[in-house]
């Protein structure tokens, strides 16, 4: 494991994990970042569900994926600044002028 966090979707979670660590297909991106593990899951009744989530959290940075991986949920909106509103309050904080 190289310490990247891979997101996506599939019906059948021990299938896909499998395929992953076998290295099903040389263009994924998991195939040169192997041994894989599964760290995280989500069931989703609607599939449009699932896909709307995936699209969500591919867009987290590692702080806000480690979180949900903590299954913290009340944490997450705290983490949904994006980095310039974080950078300006950690500044602030220290007396630091923009």
């Amino acid at each position: 494991m190289d310490g990247t966090y891979y997101v996506g979707i599939t019906n059948d979670v021990e299938k896909r994990v499998e395929q992953h660590q076998d290295g099903w297909d040389p263009k994924a991106y998991t195939h040169r970042r192997r041994p894989v593990g599964l760290v995280y899951s989500a069931e989703f009744s609607e599939v449009t569900d699932a896909i709307a989530f995936e699209k969500q959290v591919k867009g987290w940075g590692r702080e806000k994926k480690e979180t949900l991986m903590r299954r913290e949920y009340e944490k997450l909106p705290g983490l949904s600044m994006n980095s310039l509103k974080k950078k300006e309050l950690r500044d602030k904080q220290k007396g630091v002028s923009p």
